[in-house]
C-alpha cells in the first residue's frame, strides 16, 4: 500500500480550526482551562491550537507539555530503554479544567498513561480529550476522545502519521502499511 493522504496541509488547518472553534464553545474564554499536549506529537497540536485560540480569542491560553515514558505499560518490556521527553508544567493543575491533547488515538494505552503522569500534578476538576485522529475499532481500553478531528477506520497492519511543517516539511496526516514503512526504512 502506497502512502495515502488522508489530511492535506489545508484540510489540516480547517480541521485545528473546527477544533478551536469547538472547545471555544465548551471552554468560553479558557478561563480556567489549560491544554496539555503529550509528548511526544501531541505537542504540536496543542501549539498550533494555542495559538488559534489566542488568535481568536486575543488573550494568552494556559498550555504545557506532558510526558508519559515512565507511565507506559510497556516501559520495561522494551528491548532499548526509552528516553523521557521534556515536560512543561509550571502551573497547577488543580480543580482546572484540562484538556489533554494527542495526534492518534490507537489502543488507548497512551492517553492512559497520560491520564497516570497528570494526576501527579493534581487534581483537575475535569480532564478531557482531544485528538487529531481518531483510529476507530482498535481500542484496548474504553477511551474515547470528547474532540476529535478525523474519524479514521483503519487495520491493524496499517499505520497513520501526522506529520508537521516544522519536522517532516509540510503539514499532512497520511495511511500506510507497516510493511511499506519498514521496507522504505532500509
Amino acid at each position: 500500500m502506497e502512502k495515502q493522504v488522508i489530511l492535506n496541509a489545508t484540510q489540516l488547518e480547517l480541521t485545528l480550526n473546527r477544533l478551536s472553534h469547538q472547545l471555544i464553545e465548551t471552554h468560553e474564554n479558557f478561563e480556567n482551562s489549560i491544554l496539555i499536549g503529550l509528548q511526544p506529537r501531541g505537542i504540536h497540536v496543542a501549539t498550533r491550537l494555542k495559538k488559534i485560540l489566542e488568535s481568536i480569542l486575543g488573550r494568552e491560553i494556559q498550555a504545557g507539555n506532558l510526558d508519559i515514558t515512565f507511565h507506559r505499560d510497556d516501559f520495561r518490556r522494551r528491548e532499548t530503554p526509552l528516553l523521557p521527553s521534556v515536560t512543561n508544567i509550571d502551573f497547577s493543575v488543580e480543580n482546572k479544567r484540562i484538556i489533554l491533547i494527542d495526534d492518534v488515538l490507537f489502543t488507548g494505552r497512551t492517553i492512559r498513561a497520560g491520564l497516570d503522569a497528570l494526576l501527579t500534578f493534581g487534581r483537575p476538576a475535569q480532564v478531557q480529550l482531544l485528538i487529531l485522529i481518531d483510529r476507530r475499532f482498535s481500542r484496548d481500553l474504553p477511551i474515547q476522545a470528547d474532540f476529535v478531528g478525523k474519524k479514521v477506520d483503519t487495520l491493524f497492519t496499517e499505520r497513520v502519521a501526522v506529520e508537521w511543517n516544522e519536522i517532516e516539511g509540510q503539514d499532512r496526516v497520511l495511511l500506510f502499511s507497516k510493511e511499506a514503512n519498514e521496507t522504505a526504512q532500509r
